[in-house]
């Protein structure tokens, strides 16, 4: 396979500094409502913090890619004293738990960068610095083309609601508009 440029985008957390404020998931629930910033509800954040209030613990964690299956890691780490698992710095949506999943129609959450935008807004409002952005170039395998957020998306739909009843639903549609 022949080899590309890619812009490689990546948010660093330095959970040492994260206080829990959750700014950043108040921010990024506002930035992707539609229309942006009409309105907030933290559950459709692709930012969440994942706490341990008793051992003093804020996670800032992001949506990855949706997997299907539940992994079967449920290993501890211990890090500066404290303990996290597993789980807790997983960033896939997965039908173990519902962070990073849609709250009304369920459908996976997964970090976008805020594509357009000069930084990611979470990075943009962090107010103690925990959040770092950078950008750079690198040289890659080019990859074969995977489903779309679109079809993974309609996948998830049409397992919820029937297939039948998504197709009649579009039929409905396309003979209105």
């Amino acid at each position: 396979m022949a080899k590309i440029k890619k812009k490689i985008r990546t948010i660093t957390v330095n959970a040492d500094k994260c206080n829990g404020c959750r700014t950043c998931e108040v921010m990024c629930s506002a930035f992707h409502a539609v229309p942006p910033y009409s309105s907030n509800n933290p559950g459709r954040s692709r930012i969440q913090i994942i706490t341990d209030r008793l051992e003093d613990i804020w996670l800032p964690v992001f949506a990855g890619e949706y997997t299907e299956a539940e992994c079967m890691g449920r290993n501890k780490y211990i890090i500066d004293g404290k303990e996290y698992r597993e789980c807790d710095s997983c960033r896939a949506s997965c039908p173990a738990r519902d962070l990073f999943k849609e709250p009304d129609s369920g459908l996976p959450l997964k970090c976008d960068m805020c594509d357009g935008e000069d930084e990611p807004i979470c990075v943009k409002w962090c107010l103690v610095d925990a959040l770092s952005y950078e950008e750079r170039e690198e040289e890659v395998e080019e990859e074969k083309p995977n489903m779309t957020q679109m079809e993974i998306g309609l996948e998830q739909f049409a397992k919820k609601h029937g297939l039948q009843n998504v197709v009649d639903t579009v039929a409905r549609m396309a003979k209105k508009g």
